[in-house]
Parts: structure tokens; sequence; C-alpha cells
């Protein structure tokens, strides 16, 4: 009962999470940008208000008083800009770049102007201007990096208009790393410092997302609709629309989006028209007006086949989901797979990633699961089985599980009770390999989430800090609320923390339920930074010593070393090929470290196929380095160091590391309590790693540590034992 209750908790964390994805790539996918610009005179660089810009889709905008403007566009529009006083100026868009126009007096004298040689031009951006483009660069690939620079901007913005620009940004990172609460603030700071109708609207978003329907509503209905441009029109409306949608609001969300299609139809902003027909649809829907959503569907799919390939295809999939939730199952199958082949095309030109809808796993399981409805079994059968192959090429392992989970309830239902039962327990491994991912990325998440947070308060603070210096004349006045904004920041960055620890409290007791698997992997990740510890150490005495060239040539074939052992961390067993190279590379650089401490040799019996082998990936370097370390480094005379690899029979060989340094007991006597420690973890790593590996892959690896001669130096003999497959 308790492990049943567990996979539900875990499956209904990761419902939610991919939800959350599945909007951020929504997003992503979204072709159209904000383009920003600037309209100034040549010589006195005064500002130009009032010019006409225009996207040849429908978008229309004016500059501001400071010359100023920002239109929606996407990569091939045409930009116009107009006015009395120049030359009409014709732009095709290529990104979203920050663009100037300039314009000088004509030598007649006359106010009319014309544009320079270079008509139009990226404008050479200043510090601040470059931070901010860099964040809105990094802003879907890197949320740290582009914080970072929106941190960098604000330390060296001087107005407001700066601030507001900057906070902007950092609302829109926000609002796409699903932070919808952390972007409401940041967007109100922005508007604190300078109004601004695209940001207001923003602000409307951002609290729709965080589920403040009634701050939504009220910041919507704040835009004055007068200065907005037609696109943004279109954008209020769909905005309110989608707020009373939620609210259940049905009929005020249909006039809502109904005013929206208007203005769209008007001024032919295409994609619009498309998706304010599907969400009219989808709301009718809900009423259970089934007639008439039909009809809506019906004009976005004939509009969508107009655009681009794959938003025809998205609208497809809303119609199947349709007909499905109405039981209209062979409507939903034909859609489907004629969406199966739009998909074969789409995929020519682009990367499907595993959580969009357009898959093929997804679709054939859909279908499959119609088939069932309508108690076709065969075909059921069919695409089901496709889906789950489908999906495991993919690695789309929610697909996989639904898809399993249904073929064994088909079959069960068939009676079929074997075939129900292999796909059963092939559905609970899926599970437990489900269970395993999500715990990975909620450990992801909530690192994430925590060095987010910790940005944030650094942004506050510097804000603060700002606030501080430029009313310092106030501070009798300003002192108070200061402290006020300082004390809500603390409280919230230490409610933040909270969370986060709290989070990571239960993702810690999570985590002990993990199976071989990670242990395996956790192991292995506790031995390399050891290793990288000491060849570091290594590298800093030749500085230390300064031997640059030394230091340069070890640290050359270290690179190389580091190389290897990163390309092997993931994997639980390497070709034996490359772990003697590995390990000839390894014994190369500690030999470069003690000349003088001892020599080496490694053999390779000519009659062992070392491709036929395996070997688990840093099994053998421990014992090596604890051979240089713990027994030659200490000894008095020249030690020796032999690595010999035999082969005792057909399926099995044996590698036996031999050093006659001062041995195990003389080692533990001179080592310090740390030194104990850590060795003791190490070598404590090393049993446990094997007798996992035995436990997963049969008795696969065998390992024996005895002293190697009766002398005063005992020295050390370990006998690695390698079966093969």
């Amino acid at each position: 009962m308790r492990k049943t209750l567990k996979y539900i908790g875990v499956l209904c964390i990761m419902f939610i999470t991919l939800g959350s994805l599945a909007q951020n790539n929504l997003e992503s996918n979204a072709s159209k940008f904000t383009v920003r610009g600037k309209v100034v005179e040549r010589d006195t660089r005064d500002p130009i208000t009032n010019v006409n810009i225009e996207i040849n889709g429908g978008s229309y905008t004016t500059t501001d008083i400071f010359g100023e403007f920002r239109i929606q566009a996407k990569r091939g529009d045409e930009l116009t800009i107009r006015h009395k006083d120049f030359e009409t100026v014709y732009y095709i868009i290529q990104s979203n770049e920050r663009i100037l126009v300039e314009v000088e007096p004509e030598e007649t004298g006359e106010s009319k102007r014309e544009l320079s040689k270079s008509k139009l031009f990226k404008k050479r951006r200043p510090q601040f201007n470059w931070y901010i483009d860099s964040a809105e660069t990094y802003l879907k690939k890197d949320a740290k990096k582009s914080i970072q620079f929106i941190t960098d901007a604000l330390e060296l913005s001087n107005s407001k208009k700066e601030n507001a620009e900057a906070y902007e940004v950092l609302g829109d990172i926000n609002m796409f790393w699903n932070q919808p609460d952390l972007a409401a603030s940041n967007y109100s700071t922005s508007l604190k410092n300078s109004s601004s109708n695209e940001v207001k609207l923003k602000l409307a978003a951002a609290y729709k997302a965080n589920k403040n329907y009634q701050e939504s509503i009220q910041v919507y209905n704040g835009v004055s609709r007068r200065g907005l441009s037609n696109y943004q029109m279109v954008t209020l409306n769909e905005g309110l629309g989608d707020v009373y949608k939620a609210i259940k609001q049905y009929d005020l969300s249909i006039k809502c989006y109904q005013e929206g299609l208007k203005v769209a139809k008007k001024h032919l902003i295409s994609p619009k028209i498309t998706d304010l027909n599907s969400k009219i649809a989808e709301v009718y829907n809900e009423k259970g007006e089934l007639d008439v959503a039909q009809g809506y569907f019906r004009n976005s799919l004939e509009l969508a086949e107009g655009e681009n390939k794959k938003r025809a295809v998205q609208e497809k999939l809303k119609v199947a989901d349709f007909e499905s939730f109405n039981s209209n199952y062979s409507t939903e199958i034909e859609l489907r797979k004629q969406v199966l082949e739009d998909i074969q095309d789409i995929q020519k030109d682009t990367i499907l990633d595993i959580d969009s809808p357009l898959t093929t796993q997804k679709q054939n399981y859909k279908i499959g699961n119609a088939y069932a409805l309508q108690n076709d079994i065969p075909n059921a059968i069919k695409y089901l089985e496709k889906s789950i192959e489908e999906a495991d090429d993919n690695e789309d392992l929610i697909v996989q599980k639904d898809a399993t989970r249904r073929l064994s309830e088909i079959y069960e239902n068939e009676g079929e009770f074997d075939k129900a039962y292999v796909n059963y327990r092939s559905y609970v491994e899926l599970v437990d390999k489900l269970y395993i991912k999500k715990e990975q990325e909620i450990s992801r998440a909530s690192k994430l989430g925590k060095d987010l947070v910790t940005k944030q308060n650094r942004i506050t603070s510097l804000e603060s800090q700002k606030a501080l210096t430029e009313t310092e004349s106030e501070l009798n006045t300003e002192q108070s609320k200061r402290q006020r904004l300082l004390i809500y920041s603390l409280i919230g960055g230490l409610v933040l923390l909270l969370v986060v620890a709290s989070l990571m409290f239960k993702n810690i007791r999570q985590q002990r339920y993990a199976n071989n698997l990670l242990a395996l992997k956790s192991l292995r990740s506790q031995m390399n930074p050891h290793f990288i510890f000491n060849a570091l150490n290594s590298v800093n005495s030749f500085i230390a010593l300064s031997d640059e060239r030394t230091a340069n040539k070890y640290l050359s074939d270290f690179s190389l070393l580091m190389r290897a052992v990163l390309e092997n961390s993931e994997e639980d067993f390497i070709p034996l090929e490359k772990e003697i190279e590995l390990l000839q590379l390894y014994t190369k650089l500690e030999h470069f470290r003690f000349k003088d401490k001892f020599d080496y040799k490694i053999s390779v019996d000519e009659n062992i196929n070392v491709k036929d082998f395996v070997i688990p990936p840093m099994l053998l370097q421990p014992y090596i380095e604890n051979a240089v370390w713990h027994g030659l480094r200490y000894k008095k005379s020249k030690g020796k160091l032999e690595i010999d690899i035999t082969q005792n029979q057909l399926d099995e060989i044996c590698i036996t590391i031999i050093d006659d340094g001062i041995g195990r007991k003389q080692s533990k006597a001179l080592k310090t309590q740390h030194q104990k420690k850590q060795n003791s973890k190490g070598m404590g790593n090393i049993k446990k790693r094997v007798s996992i590996l035995n436990e997963m892959y049969k008795d696969k690896v065998d390992v024996l540590v005895t002293d190697f001669q009766e002398l005063e130096d005992t020295g050390t003999k370990v006998v690695v034992t390698l079966k093969k497959d």
C-alpha cells in the first residue's frame, strides 16, 4: 500500500512539472519577439517623436518623447518607418536587435530630413544596453547567467528609464522559468520606474499565471486602450479572456475573445485570428455547447492550414482532443492519423523534444486508446505496441508507461492474463524508472531555485544600496522606509530559503529509497574528486618549486586523463582497452611526480583480446594511487610498481598490482587521523562499489588484497579478477 501511494505521489508531482515544462516549451516556440529601436537626428542626437512604426503583419506603434519604440515582430517581417520629414525606410527583421535610425537635414535647409548613407544599422550599444541584450540572449538558455547580466546592468544604470528596462527583462526571465510571483514583483518595480503599456500587459499575465486572478483583471482593465497598438489590443483582450476562462466566467471570456478577434481580423493579424477561434471553441466546449464549439474549431483548423505546418498540426491536435472528449473516436482517429503523416514532414526540419505533443509515440498511444474505447482490440493493441516501441527508442518513459498500462488492461479484459501480467510487470519497472528520474529532476530544480533566489536577493540588495546612495540628502525622511524594504527583503529571502531547505530535506528523505543504480553513481562521483584533488596537489607542488615547464607538461597530460575520466564517469562498465590507456596515463603522471621513488611496468598478455572484456571505470586507479602514495612514497630505497594483466581462463582475466613499498601495516602507523579517515572512506567506497556491481551483474568482479613479501617492506599485492559477460 505504501509503495502504491509513493508511486501516486511521484506521478502527481511529475504531471505538474511536465505541465510546466510543456508551457515553457510552448512559449519558447513562439515566433514573435520584441524589437526595440530609436529615431534621432544625426548631428544633434535629438529624438524624433511620433514617427510611424509598422510591421507588415499589422502591428503598429509610434516613437515616444525619447524617440524610442517597441514593436512585436518575427524573423523575416518588414519594418516600415514613416515620417513627414524624411524618406520612408524599409527594413527586414533578422533578430530581436536594437536598431537606430539616424536622419539629417538636407543641404537646401528645408525642414525635410533624409537618412544618412547607412540608413539603418545596429546601434553601437553602450555597456548598459550590451548587458540587457546579453540577458535576453541567455534568457531561455541559462537563467543564472541571464540574471547576472541584469545585475551588471543595474550597477551601471543611471536613470529610472534604464531601471525600468532592466526589471522588465528580469520579469521576463522569471516568467520563462516559471516563477510568476517573482515576475509580478519585478514587473511592478519596472512600472514604478517608468510606466509602459507593454509591461502592464506582462504584469497582468504574470498575475494570471500565479492565480492572482482579481489582480490580473484589475491590471488589464487599468490599461489605457487609447495608447495601445493593434497587436497589444488583441493581447489585452486575449489575456482578459484567459483569466475569465480560468475562473469559469465563460460569457465574459467569450466576449473578450470576440473583441480581440474583431481587432485581429480588421488589421490582419493572422496568428491571433487562429488562436482566438481556437480559444473560443474551447470555452464553448467547456460550456457544453458542442455544436458552436465544433464550428469555431473548424474555423481555427482552416486558418491554421494557411499558416506554417507546425501550427496546423497543433490545431489538429486540439480538435482531436475535442472529438475525444465528446466520444467521437472515429473522427479523433482520422485526425490523429493525419497528424502522424504531418509529423514526419515536420521532423525533417525540426527536432521534437519528448515533452512536445507532436511526437509519434504520443499520437500512436492516443490512437490505440481510441480504438480500445471503440472495442476494436486488434487495432488498439497494434497502435499501443507501436507507441511503446517508439517511446522506448526516444526514451519517453511517460508515454511508454501509460501505453504499457493500457495494454495490460486490454489483455486483462480479453482474458489473456499471462500477457496482462507481463505488461503489468513492465509497467511497474517503468514507474520505478520514472520515480528515480523525478528525484533527480527535483534535486536539480531545488538547486536552480536556490541559485535564482540568491541572485534575486543580490539584485534586491543592489537596488537598496543604490537607493540609499541616490537619496542620501533625504536620509532623515526615507531611512525608515528603506529599513522596512531591507527587512522585508531579508524576511522574503529567509522564507524562500526555508522553503528550499524544506524541499531539500524532503528530497534527501526520498533519496534513501534510491536503487542500486543511484548508489553506484554516487560512489563513482565520490571517487573522482579525491583523484582530482591529489593530481592538482601535484601541479601545485611543481609551481611552488617554480618549475613552470614541468607543471605545464604535467597539466597537459593531466587534462588528457581528466577528459578520459569524465567521458567514462557515467558508465557502469567500459572496454578494458580504455581502462588500460587510462592506467598508463595515470601511472605516467604519478611517476612523473615521484621519479626518485619508484619505477613501474605495465604488462598485458599478448593473447588477451582487450576488446572482449569490460571493467568498471576507475576501479584499478585507487589501488595504484594507494601503492604510490601510501607505500612507495615512504620507502627508503627506490621501489617498483608492477601491473600485470593475464588470462587464466577463456572468460576470465586477472589483473595484479604489486608494489614493494612499506606495506599496509607501516603505512597505517604513519598516517594522521585525517588520512586514516580519508583512506578508510576511499577503500570503503571501492568495496561498496564492487559489492553493488556484483549484485547487479552476478559476481563479475573479485578483489583480493594481501602482503607481497615477508621482508621489512612487505609491500602490497592486489589481485582483481574480471569475468567476461
